[in-house]
């Protein structure tokens, strides 16, 4: 159904560059005419919301409960504007970068949001929430923002009015939403069935990690008791030591808006592929308008993640770089160490296991600086190490082809799903005669597969801003 999509029969221009052309029946409109401000307060036993780069409005608690999150909202909350369901907000400094969605919950926002509500009962505020998520639309809201630097580009309300959009017949729009709901279904549902063979494939290249670092290569050698119930027996001739003898956690924060670190890596909890010690996401302090302090981390030095230890990440640091304080910095000890296979030993099942069970706190687990320095470490010599690595290294090499492959068809298919939205929202694709042929059942049932779908956005894209 998707591939049969045509255009329509008759285009305008639309006297607008982010738009260009529209269908000729569509109206375009500058948003004043469209939205009115609400500025509604005094309800600060409302439920906290949150508007995300890449789920829209969400629940607060629901980020927060992540633990790479801090709940940085105001304790008097009398100022914060009320968001009814059917209403649009937006984050004013971060609309350029698509933190704007319509609202199906009722709660309260930041003073710093935008609420907006149709004036017409007519117009579909779902239409809206996928047009203003396109990428298209966020460009448009860079243009309209202004600031000294890119961390402090707000989109005021007054310029949002001047915006155009198009506004196409209220029976379009539902059609629009309708194709929508479904398609996205789908696609989602493609993306999912890839990131459980991932998934699979993960797990057998840590049952090749896990039997590297707990048992080496030679299994017929004898085993010592580690007087450890969350390691058990290890081989006779490894090294049993305290961390903090074999490596050092730094401290001593920095402040990320000096000049020597506002250029520096910035690397947080949710920039860290869990389990695989892979880097996803690459800003400088400066792009995450970072303002509060952080940790020093020199390149080759290993930055760990001491929230959520069940998540597993950690990373090895690609150049002098910065931290998040959610994070250690760890530097091997003397020789006996090397740098890649204590990297595995922290992301080991055996260690993940004791950084959960020593962890801080109940509502966002955190393992102590010190309980990590008095963990034990176990590790072969030099030599046995670089054999390990390199047997792990042969043994994961077709996991890490297929699992690149899955990756990158998974990452081809999000970008059609954009792609997609942005073509059907602007009028590019006619929809109407195959939102028509999807039945009540047919969107029943995408409806329950949605509920049933693993959430795969992605938290390094996500923002409580309070």
């Amino acid at each position: 159904m998707i591939g049969d999509l045509r255009s329509y029969p008759l285009y305008k221009n639309s006297g607008v560059a982010w738009l260009g052309e529209v269908p000729q029946h569509w109206s375009v409109l500058p948003n004043r005419a469209l939205f009115a401000e609400v500025k509604e307060r005094n309800h600060p036993d409302e439920e906290m919301l949150s508007v995300t780069i890449t789920r829209g409005i969400v629940r607060q608690k629901a980020l927060l409960a992540d633990g790479s999150k801090k709940d940085g909202s105001n304790p008097d909350k009398s100022s914060y504007k009320l968001v009814q369901p059917g209403e649009i907000a937006y984050n004013k400094m971060r609309a350029w970068q698509g933190a704007i969605g319509a609202s199906a919950l009722r709660g309260i926002v930041s003073p710093a949001y935008v609420v907006v509500h149709l004036r017409s009962g007519a117009d579909m505020p779902s239409y809206f929430h996928h047009l203003y998520r396109t990428p298209q639309f966020a460009r448009e809201a860079e243009r309209w923002s202004y600031g000294i630097t890119s961390d402090m580009w707000s989109l005021r309300p007054e310029h949002f009015k001047m915006i155009y959009s198009p506004e196409p017949p209220p029976g379009e729009q539902a059609a629009i939403v309708r194709f929508l709901e479904w398609a996205n279904v789908r696609l989602q549902g493609a993306i999912g069935a890839k990131r459980k063979v991932v998934a699979l494939l993960n797990e057998q290249k840590q049952a090749v990690i896990h039997r590297g670092v707990t048992r080496g290569l030679d299994l017929s050698v004898p085993l010592k008791p580690s007087g450890i119930p969350w390691l058990g027996d290890i081989p006779q001739h490894w090294s049993l030591k305290r961390f903090k003898y074999v490596a050092a956690i730094n401290s001593g924060q920095v402040d990320p808006r000096k000049a020597e670190y506002r250029n520096l890596l910035l690397i947080a909890p949710n920039h860290v592929e869990g389990g695989s010690g892979r880097l996803l996401r690459r800003q400088t302090a400066d792009e995450q308008g970072a303002d509060s302090g952080k940790y020093l981390a020199r390149q080759g030095q290993i930055i760990y993640s001491k929230i959520r230890p069940n998540l597993r990440k950690a990373t090895i640091a690609p150049s002098d770089c910065l931290c998040s304080a959610d994070m250690y910095p760890i530097a091997p000890i003397g020789a006996e160490l090397s740098i890649d296979f204590l990297l595995l030993l922290l992301l080991s099942q055996p260690f993940t296991k004791f950084a959960i069970d020593t962890s801080m706190r109940v509502a966002m687990p955190k393992v102590n600086r010190e309980a990590l320095a008095n963990s034990l470490i176990w590790y072969p010599d030099r030599q046995e190490q670089r054999q390990v690595l390199e047997h792990i290294s042969r043994e994961s090499a077709p996991l890490d082809t297929a699992i690149s492959r899955l990756d990158r068809e998974i990452g081809l298919l999000r970008e059609y799903r954009i792609r997609l939205v942005a073509d059907v929202v602007t009028g590019i694709l006619d929809v109407r005669e195959a939102a028509s042929s999807i039945s009540d059942e047919a969107l029943l049932a995408s409806a329950e597969d949605e509920s049933n779908l693993d959430n795969e956005t992605d938290v390094a894209d996500e923002l409580v801003t309070a």
